[in-house]
């Protein structure tokens, strides 16, 4: 695959970085994306804080974020790029910048994939400095080098990688309607349950372990820290899924469940049932209610074991917890399916788009249906 050689203000028809003031969530308004709504090609509305039509007008002023642009996150996590999907009206939280592909050199979908390859994401992560958190300058965003085929081989390549993060999106969304459903099932069920119990009659609390970002690797058993997976490490804690706390920083309080063979960081609090038979229930009851009101400490928010030994939670007949787990577990075994699934695409895409930049796969030649049923046969 022949490639032309450019630098990236060569292709883009603007690169504006982001209003250096902050912006507060007001609830409702237009999406504020800040560096954890940017994911590795798209953007992650889920929690995403929003603002007014005031406070949106006066953050696009330099440019209105329309589609096919891409935003970057210029910090934490640096390198990540996103593009913006159409019917979205954005404006750019701090640490963020603008790209505009101009369409008659780029393909803006190809862009987006190539900043996302390996290579370039570790060209970025070399261009950022700072002794305590990473960031990347304007300046050597502009003149960073881009190897462009033909606009041909570049939709080419987008359609390919796009097919794979499209069914990724269709069942994450699948998963947000299925959640939905599960809290409705609940609330129908248990909103009338009146008697309650201390979650420490039963249940333990216990600290995840210790783990160092170097002890990290590329594939394993799921990493959970604070807010989520966060990569994999080779042995796990955990046969089963967990309840997790968030017990550190600005998540802290934040109620998420681990995968099966899961390793869980010291960021988190383990529920540990003493009778499994509860999970269902008691996962859905804290999904639903947070413990953000838990959390102690301004400069640093967390959440301790013993600040949480008054916490009582609504007790069922256990003739209502059969009914549940019945139920409930349908539906979560459904949302598991998919998170496999896109495990599995995501892996897919990571290994394919290098190969397909570099021209090692000829983009002519992919029957992508017939790799993609061979790839998820093995799951």
């Amino acid at each position: 695959m022949a490639c032309e050689q450019v630098t990236l203000q060569d292709v883009c028809e603007l690169i504006v970085d982001c209003p250096h003031t902050s912006a507060k969530d007001e609830g409702v308004g237009y999406p504020l994306i800040r560096t954890p709504n940017v994911g590795r090609g798209r953007l992650i509305l889920t929690d995403v804080h929003r603002v007014s039509q005031d406070v949106y007008e006066r953050r696009v002023s330099r440019a209105v974020p329309r589609q096919g642009d891409l935003i970057l996150a210029r910090e934490a996590p640096a390198g990540n790029v996103a593009i913006v999907s159409p019917g979205i009206e954005v404006c750019l939280g701090q640490r963020t910048m603008l790209l505009r592909p101009d369409s008659s050199f780029v393909v803006p979908e190809y862009l987006n994939y190539y900043l996302n390859a390996p290579e370039q994401r570790d060209r970025m992560l070399r261009l950022a400095n700072g002794a305590t958190v990473s960031h990347i300058n304007v300046a050597d965003i502009r003149n960073m080098p881009v190897q462009l085929p033909s606009r041909g081989e570049q939709s080419k390549v987008a359609e390919l990688l796009n097919v794979l993060d499209d069914k990724i999106d269709l069942n994450n969304r699948l998963n947000d309607y299925l959640a939905d459903f599960a809290s409705t099932v609940f609330q129908n069920q248990a909103s009338h349950i009146e008697e309650r119990i201390a979650l420490f009659d039963i249940a333990d609390i216990k600290y995840g372990k210790g783990l160092a970002k170097n002890e990290l690797v590329e594939d394993g058993y799921p990493v959970f820290g604070g807010n989520g997976q966060i990569g994999f490490y080779s042995k796990y804690l955990y046969e089963e899924p967990q309840i997790l706390i968030s017990c550190r920083g600005a998540a802290s309080g934040k109620v998420l469940v681990s995968l099966p063979k899961s390793f869980i960081t010291s960021n988190s609090l383990i529920i540990e049932l003493k009778d499994r038979r509860y999970y269902e229930y008691l996962k859905q009851y804290f999904m639903l209610h947070q413990l953000y009101d838990y959390a102690t400490g301004s400069a640093q928010p967390q959440i301790t074991i013993d600040g949480l030994r008054h916490l009582t939670v609504p007790y069922p007949p256990f003739d209502l917890i059969k009914t549940l787990t019945n139920q409930l577990k349908a539906i979560s075994d459904c949302i598991y399916s998919n998170d496999i699934e896109n495990q599995a695409l995501s892996r897919l895409r990571d290994t394919l788009l290098p190969k397909l930049m570099s021209g090692e796969i000829d983009v002519s030649k992919v029957d992508l249906t017939q790799l993609t049923n061979n790839h998820l046969a093995d799951y």
